[in-house]
């Protein structure tokens, strides 16, 4: 049975301050924790990775029309949030029940070591001592702080209890923001200060520098090569994969002849291969930037699976992550010749970037990236499509993905109100990987559809840029755009949602033009 204080009691907004403050410093403490020691967990990644499972059907693409690429900042803060409320109201709590709130605190740490967990990279033995370290702090720092809140039975003058309580409880508030930024700097700089090879071999069959037709002069229109540090990121994880290339390996099992693992000196000692293709989320609403195109060298998957001897049976390939995250498209997708899978180690001729899948990644062309481009790539097992589903398949997405034809328009820009009557370019990308794209055309209002001049396109696994030369007039005017793909078929015209297999729709835009 708890035990009350003794009278007076503190009140209830002092005591949720000092609920507040010491979980705040408990998870300052933990955060710091993890950033200092490899294989220490971070409570509040992994419980948003626990969310991030957990997630009903849908959740993901609100969660991207809301905040965009800024999911993660978003649920880490929510997590954060949402558990100094927890812990404030167990500071209201033990007022009159210190060992409710105590069993409270226990009860956040031992959810924080299931979270932890279940994550692969995490130590067993850190999460349980981060768990405990974790919940001893905060129970015993609210014990502290209530005692020097609690009003005394003679009335000081000033009253220097509510002084120290108010100081101590602002230095560990700033202690505890200082701990937990300083753990998570750490904790995000980590991959980035790992070793990274520097030697990526050339590509045997180097892909020729672009043709002068190959990009458009058009200003604001989306560049052809996206630069790494520019390229969209869309993945399930809340930090970056701490992987060592020195001890990484690639597992081929399942249904294969003849299992194997092979290193990352290994791999690159293969003969790398490049092409540019380009990938895009599901996710991307039309007109949306969730698409990017890039270089890419590596190891043909082809001949790593030629290795393993892929059974008759295996009718889907899977890809695993160092994090768990898995991926799965149909083997058929291979059959074609000219259809190069590659097992990726670098992005635009550089070491493949961290926040990008190094040390490898995989990388298919005309496929949505959640059925195919997994990233810290560590195993890949053939099966049959019925034996598993892929991350997402069970959240509502579709099991086989196919890049859709879409067009967008970069510029003018929608609402653009500063354009002038004579000539004005309307421009912007298409893609259709891994059909190519035979003809873009441009409507403005109810006016026929005229065709854009393209840009020459590097293969059939990439977009190209367009541009109409548009005699604007004075008025309101409103822009739609299409592509027809290289095998005759044109983009579907009624807007979808991009659940389950991609958005459908013309991008259009609304411009303002001024008179002379």
């Amino acid at each position: 049975m708890d035990t009350h204080p003794q009278s007076p009691v503190v009140s209830w907004p002092v005591a949720a301050l000092a609920g507040i403050v010491a979980g705040g410093a408990a998870l300052g403490l933990t955060e710091l924790l993890a950033g200092l020691v490899s294989g220490a967990p971070s409570v509040i990644v992994e419980i948003g990775a626990l969310v991030i499972s957990l997630q009903p059907a849908g959740a993901k693409q609100l969660v991207v029309d809301l905040v965009g690429t800024a999911d993660k900042f978003v649920l880490n803060a929510a997590v954060a949030l949402a558990a100094l409320v927890l812990t404030g109201l167990l500071g209201v709590v033990a007022r009159h029940h210190p060992g409710r709130a105590s069993a409270g605190f226990a009860g956040i740490a031992l959810l924080g070591l299931a979270a932890s967990l279940r994550d692969p990279l995490v130590a067993p033995v850190l999460s349980l001592a981060s768990a405990a370290l974790g919940a001893g702090t905060a129970v015993w720092l609210l014990r502290q702080l209530l005692g020097l809140a609690r009003p005394a039975r003679v009335a000081e003058m000033p009253d220097w209890g509510r002084r120290r309580f108010l100081g101590t409880s602002a230095g560990l508030a700033g202690m505890a923001v200082i701990g937990g930024g300083v753990g998570r700097l750490l904790l995000n700089s980590r991959a980035e200060t790992l070793p990274v090879s520097t030697a990526i071999p050339s590509a045997v069959d180097p892909v020729a520098a672009l043709s002068a037709g190959a990009e458009l002069a058009v200003p604001g229109i989306s560049k052809l090569v996206i630069p790494n540090r520019e390229f969209y990121r869309i993945d399930t994880t809340l930090l970056t994969p701490h992987v060592d290339a020195a001890t990484w390996k690639l597992s081929f099992t399942g249904m294969v002849d003849h299992p194997y693992e092979i290193a990352y000196a290994e791999l690159l000692a293969m003969p790398l291969h490049e092409q540019y293709v380009t990938i895009a989320c599901v996710s991307n609403e039309v007109g949306g930037d969730l698409v990017g195109n890039a270089l890419w060298r590596g190891v043909r998957l082809r001949e790593l699976l030629d290795r393993a001897g892929v059974q008759a049976g295996a009718s889907q390939l899977v890809g695993r992550s160092v994090d768990g995250w898995t991926a799965g498209f149909p083997t058929s997708w291979l059959d074609e010749s000219d259809r190069e899978a590659l097992v990726v180690v670098a992005m635009n001729g550089d070491p493949l970037p961290a926040e990008h899948g190094y040390p490898a990644r995989l990388i298919v062309p005309g496929l949505y990236g959640y059925v195919s481009a997994t990233k810290w790539l560590t195993n890949i097992e053939l099966t049959t499509l019925d034996a598993f589903d892929g991350y997402w398949v069970p959240l509502g997405w579709a099991k086989k993905a196919p890049i859709l034809t879409q067009s967008r328009i970069d510029v003018p820009r929608n609402g653009d109100g500063s354009l002038q009557e004579g000539q004005v370019p309307i421009a912007g990308v298409a893609w259709a990987p891994d059909r190519g794209v035979s003809r873009v055309e441009v409507q403005v209002d109810d006016l026929p559809w005229a065709d854009a001049e393209l840009s020459s396109p590097i293969s059939d696994a990439t977009w190209l840029q367009w541009v109409y030369r548009w005699t604007a007039t004075a008025g309101e005017h409103t822009i739609q755009v299409r592509a027809t793909d290289g095998a005759g078929e044109l983009q579907a015209a009624n807007r979808t949602r991009p659940a389950p297999d991609g958005a459908r729709g013309y991008h259009t835009v609304g411009v303002t033009v001024s008179g002379g």
